[in-house]
């Protein structure tokens, strides 16, 4: 498996980057968001990368952050929906509002995105949300593993950590959702802290 790649950046173009590792020049197909962050030609640029494989065809995509990454691959996981739908959707939103499109059920607006349709639309907001609960599992009632107040009712806890578990299967660290979690209403539902850690991470109001 390539993880990431580190070196120098000899091509960029819209959607296609290309990273030189020790005389080596790999190729990976990205996105607009990826490649509007790339220094220019010549500079050091990294990219943490997914290996798509199939029967007539091998290729590599590249992306700036483990978040973007983390979307693409629950992007391609939906059924009808392959790697060049993903990083034209990725193009088009940040991972962050991305990620609140999903968990507000926001499915019309991935219909903006060039060649997704309603349904395909609608299977991407049912299938992730599907997927991020049946993945946000063995979690404390404590809440002690994400680092909350033991005297936090229990119930209240279970929605803070299955939120945190579920923010974390999308690409985010502990670290950067914890304390925004810490600041929110814990009676709030799992789904509606979710909205909301995210809705503050997309506004840039995380500090």
């Amino acid at each position: 498996m390539i993880y990431s790649l580190k070196g120098r950046l000899a091509v960029k173009e819209l959607n296609f980057a290309v990273i030189e590792c020790a005389g080596v020049g790999y190729g990976c197909r990205t996105t607009y968001t990826t490649v509007s962050q790339l220094g220019e030609i010549g500079s050091e640029a990294m990219l943490y990368t997914y290996l798509y494989v199939r029967e007539d065809a091998v290729e590599l995509f590249g992306f700036s952050s483990l978040q973007e990454l983390s979307c693409f691959k629950l992007l391609i996981s939906v059924s009808g929906v392959g790697p060049k739908a993903a990083t034209a959707i990725l193009s088009d939103v940040t991972p962050e509002r991305f990620a609140f499109l999903v968990a507000s059920g926001d499915s019309k607006f991935f219909t903006k995105t060039k060649g997704i349709g309603a349904k395909t639309a609608q299977r991407i907001v049912l299938e992730l949300k599907d997927k991020i609960s049946s993945e946000s599992v063995g979690i404390s009632a404590s809440g002690a593993s994400a680092g909350f107040a033991p005297s936090m009712p229990a119930a209240e806890a279970t929605s803070v950590s299955e939120a945190l578990e579920a923010l974390m299967v999308l690409g985010y660290s502990q670290g950067e959702v914890a304390h925004i979690l810490g600041k929110l209403d814990t009676s709030m539902s799992t789904q509606d802290l979710i909205k909301e850690t995210l809705r503050v991470m997309s506004s840039g109001n995380s500090r």
